[in-house]
């Protein structure tokens, strides 16, 4: 298995003028569609996901299976807007672990959207699912007990570290939580134009370490990304040494 650790670094004065020229920029000030907007835009179908922009300084890093030279050929038919706004100039990726020891024990940092799908098919903040008719239903609209939120969330994380045995948590804490609206396109309006709606929900950062389960089953974790809206800047598990935690 090919695996690659890739790294941007868009500019933010080329960014913020990009998003809002094409309406891609959330009522929260989220970068995540226009950064799936600029990714698709240099790479087409091999754009990679889950991706994490860790802002001006740090950029953006992201996953994906294809090789260097060919993301490279594809970036170089980009428009220089799209060049500029995603920082193309400076591409640059290396090779990823992918032989890993059941047990071996993980640092971890991931931005996450815990939601679940209710009966109707829409989104619901994880929280707001778990706590519907307790005591805790009354304190949603004040974002209700953190201690709370953040045991329902690692919960809701601990189940998809789970799935065919992949990983699971040794230690973890939320390193930051916030509701946000993000962009999203769904449907299309009279003029056959995808409709834009805003998507309130939880945003979240984990930190924390984990063990590694399955293998293969943990690669494709990685691979994957976690919970939705991976090609919108969520779900990508960033992972350290455990001794640097």
């Amino acid at each position: 298995m090919s695996f690659q650790l890739l790294r941007l670094q868009p500019d933010p004065m080329a960014l913020a003028p990009w998003a809002t020229r094409h309406r891609l920029l959330s009522p929260d000030g989220d970068y995540g569609y226009a950064l799936h907007a600029l990714l698709s835009a240099a790479f087409g179908d091999l754009a990679p996901k889950p991706f994490h922009y860790l802002g001006g300084q740090q950029g953006l890093l992201a996953y994906t299976s294809v090789d260097v030279e060919t993301l490279r050929l594809n970036a170089s038919l980009a428009p220089p807007g799209v060049a500029r706004a995603l920082g193309l100039d400076y591409l640059d990726a290396r090779s990823f672990p992918t032989a890993w020891r059941a047990g071996q024990r993980l640092g971890f940092e991931a931005r996450l959207r815990p939601v679940v799908r209710s009966k109707d098919g829409r989104e619901r903040d994880a929280y707001l699912h778990a706590v519907e008719g307790t005591a805790d239903t009354g304190k949603a609209a004040e974002n209700g007990s953190i201690v709370r939120r953040t045991a329902i969330y690692a919960d809701w994380l601990a189940q998809q570290f789970a799935v065919d045995g992949a990983a699971q948590i040794a230690e973890v804490q939320l390193d930051s939580f916030r509701l946000t609206r993000v962009l999203r396109k769904a449907g299309s309006d009279d003029n056959g134009k995808r409709k834009t709606t805003n998507i309130a929900g939880p945003d979240v950062v984990f930190k924390g370490q984990l063990q590694v389960g399955d293998a293969p089953a943990f690669n494709r974790l990685l691979e994957r990304g976690i919970g939705r809206h991976r090609a919108f800047g969520f779900g990508m598990l960033l992972l350290r040494p455990a001794a640097s935690c």
